[in-house]
């Protein structure tokens, strides 16, 4: 008997029956699918049952032999509930694979995905009569560009994949500034609070005040690589940062390559196509050798050691090719781990399988890094955030 999906209270519940009924019907929906389903339920907003079948399959199916009973199934929960008098449904075993029924037009968006909220709309259809096939185009630009490398990747999907990286968060471990606030339980007594409200009380200070130091996130120090190697990596990498300037976080942003360049003045308050534009006429070494050393004794001499690494998150973004001395590499790395709180290195060449670092930048800067990851896909970045958070 199919479940009153109208009472599902909230997603979780219904993508869990839907994915109940899906293995019950011989389709391989593991917890994982079903993630992702409500990810891109989620992210697409889904308006009618059209969107919402299309949010299903996109994540659910994963070979063309399992739309048959995928459609059934569909079809059996959703479609069969938005049937009217007026409409009867056709029979499942003539509908196309490739689409549900038609359905009819929302007056007003659902606030959710509970499918007593999602009423049916017709699809449009070709000059040929054929119907078209609406889909959630986040959603698919999700899945599609989830786990692509960036180097492979065109101009139009690096500007797809910088709406996917607007919504990622990036987060740097906190710390315990200077300042203080006010706080129910704080170590500190705030003698002038205290007395202020003693005047209420007859001078007597019946209730202390307290507070504590306020906590901040650490400040983000990002070294990208641009040589000839990272461009396809970097120029990924760079949107996200964009990301990151533009939501307040406290990022500074380097580029290197045959010298260092400053770019957080570039990437602020400007739309990402004009923030690439523009790094790109700032930096002149773009796409040129690399010397990670130099890089490094650069931005230790002028900005570093002033301040802006001391206590910092250091992001180094690269393949680890050092054209100059490896061993003065070594030692600007290890000036670099004394000033700076962590020390991430983004390389893309770590996601190939039994990957060690053989090529001497990389073998001389590995033992001053706290984390090491690849980054070179959507899904990679995973792990970078989550390196950037951790703390040490």
């Amino acid at each position: 008997m199919r479940p009153d999906i109208a009472e599902l209270p909230d997603l979780a519940e219904l993508v869990a029956r839907f994915a109940a009924r899906l293995r019950a019907a011989g389709l391989d929906v593991g917890p994982d699918r079903a993630m992702r389903f409500a990810q891109a339920v989620t992210l697409a907003d889904p308006v009618t049952t059209t969107d919402l079948y299309w949010c299903a399959r996109v994540t659910l199916v994963r070979e063309p032999g399992e739309l048959a009973a995928f459609d059934r199934v569909f079809h059996q929960v959703f479609s069969a509930h938005d049937a009217t008098p007026s409409e009867p449904s056709e029979p499942a075993a003539t509908r196309p694979r490739s689409a549900p029924a038609p359905l009819r037009p929302v007056a007003t968006r659902p606030r959710s995905v509970a499918a007593a909220e999602l009423a049916p709309a017709t699809r449009p259809s070709t000059a040929d009569g054929d119907e078209a096939s609406p889909y959630p185009l986040l959603a698919a630009r999700a899945e599609r560009l989830r786990h692509r490398d960036f180097a492979t990747l065109t101009p139009a999907e690096l500007a797809e994949l910088a709406m996917l990286m607007r919504r990622l968060t990036l987060a740097t471990p906190l710390r315990r500034s200077r300042r203080v606030e006010a706080a129910s339980r704080g170590r500190r007594v705030d003698l002038r609070t205290t007395l202020r409200r003693a005047q209420r009380t007859g001078g007597f200070p019946v209730r202390l005040a307290r507070r504590r130091l306020r906590l901040r996130r650490r400040r983000l120090v990002v070294l990208c690589d641009i040589s000839g190697s990272m461009e396809p990596y970097a120029r990924a990498m760079l949107q996200l940062l964009y990301s990151a300037v533009a939501s307040g976080v406290r990022t500074e942003v380097f580029t290197f390559a045959t010298r260092l360049t400053r770019l957080t003045p570039v990437l602020a308050r400007v739309p990402p196509e004009v923030a690439l534009a523009r790094a790109g006429r700032a930096a002149p070494d773009w796409s040129g050798g690399t010397r990670i050393g130099e890089a490094l004794a650069t931005f230790l001499s002028r900005y570093g050691a002033r301040g802006l690494a001391r206590g910092a998150v250091v992001l180094i973004i690269s393949d680890g090719w050092e054209t100059g001395d490896a061993a003065f590499l070594g030692r600007q790395m290890a000036r670099l781990s004394r000033l700076a709180y962590r020390i991430v290195w983004a390389n893309p060449r770590t996601a190939a399988p039994g990957y060690q670092p053989l090529v001497a930048g990389m073998a001389a800067a590995w033992p001053y890094c706290d984390a090491v990851v690849s980054a070179h896909s959507l899904a990679a970045l995973d792990d970078l955030l989550t390196a950037l958070a951790a703390p040490r």
